[in-house]
């Protein structure tokens, strides 16, 4: 149940990653990586899980094929192996619905709608705007980033600029979450206040961590950036 209550912000608008922070479709994205590293004989390290996490498709191929010392391909041999785990993907995400919303976020939503906040969607997927409609939730959102025309994947701030950008806000007018080191990387790159989800440890770049999204609060949240943009200390970890 939604319990925020409105109050004045200099905040006016939100910018989600996709995989791992509205819905866990990032194991769909592993498992997929992982069923095209056994087709190519790479056997994955566990660390590798890490490594993928927000990367964009070419830059995640890139990463697997490393692991598998196979960086020979031809730009041809590497779209056909892309679309290959895309494949895999799409057939496992089909069955996704709105359960798939992970913990917290379908209030967290709600309250920003609530508070008149506006909503992007910052997702190296090429696939966010089929999940979101799987999950209905596609019509909160004012925009999404495509990312097939990006210059540059996460870490690189271009994503979170181009979704700030949709929203017609400046970059001290936006809250982004993330819940991978490179996008909290590209975030901050941006001049945005990082959400950081998971352990505060690995995201300490971040503005403010919380171990998962059921501890995401609206209230929270604009409290610390409304003390960040006061020039207090704005830092805090919950947990």
């Amino acid at each position: 149940m939604s319990t925020w209550r409105g109050g004045m912000s200099m905040l006016k608008g939100l910018l989600f990653d996709l995989d791992g922070v509205l819905t866990d479709s990032a194991k769909y994205h592993l498992q997929a990586w992982g069923e095209l590293a056994k087709k190519l004989n790479i056997t994955l390290p566990e660390s590798a899980n890490d490594e993928l996490r927000g990367r964009s498709r070419l830059d995640s191929l890139n990463v697997i094929l490393k692991f598998g010392n196979q960086q020979y391909y031809s730009e041809q041999q590497k779209k056909e192996f892309m679309d290959t785990k895309n494949r895999i993907y799409l057939h496992l995400i089909r069955a996704m619905t709105p359960q798939d919303i992970l913990p917290g976020i379908t209030d967290l939503l709600a309250d920003a709608q609530g508070a008149g906040l506006r909503m992007a969607i910052a997702s190296a997927s090429r696939n966010a705007p089929i999940i979101l409609n799987q999950l209905g939730i596609a019509d909160l959102f004012a925009g999404v980033v495509d990312p097939a025309t990006l210059i540059h994947g996460k870490p690189d701030p271009e994503i979170y600029e181009r979704a700030q950008q949709l929203l017609h806000l400046r970059a001290t007018e936006v809250t982004a979450f993330e819940d991978a080191v490179v996008g909290v990387q590209a975030i901050k790159g941006a001049g945005q206040f990082a959400v950081g989800i998971g352990n505060k440890h690995v995201l300490r770049q971040a503005d403010y961590v919380v171990p998962t999204t059921g501890d995401l609060r609206l209230s929270d949240i604009i409290a610390n950036f409304d003390s960040r943009n006061n020039g207090k200390e704005s830092r805090q970890i919950h947990g």
